[in-house]
């Protein structure tokens, strides 16, 4: 069988820097900002366009369209980075 091979038998294949841990927190902190505004001002977009009749234009579909797919970016992505950030490296596996 072959054997799987690990980034310490490729030397230099995967450099790294050592970054302080206060820059993870801050990244962290910075990401979960962005991540609750977007979420949160998506969502009123989204809000706004469903309740007014007027704003249901065919040229604000494209508006709509793009706050729905930046909120599922911002509730998917926001929590995986903030996490990371908080432990310092990923924490959800080979597979993740």
């Amino acid at each position: 069988a072959p054997q799987k091979m690990t980034r310490q038998d490729v030397p230099r294949a995967f450099p790294t820097v050592d970054v302080p841990d206060h820059a993870h927190y801050t990244i962290g902190v910075v990401i979960l900002i962005v991540g609750i505004t977007g979420t949160l001002g998506n969502f009123l977009v989204f809000y706004a366009f469903c309740r007014s009749r007027s704003l249901q234009t065919p040229a604000n579909i494209l508006i709509i369209n793009l706050a729905i797919s930046d909120f599922l970016m911002s509730i998917t992505q926001s929590p995986v980075f903030f996490t990371n950030s908080l432990y310092k490296h990923w924490i959800f596996g080979e597979k993740g």
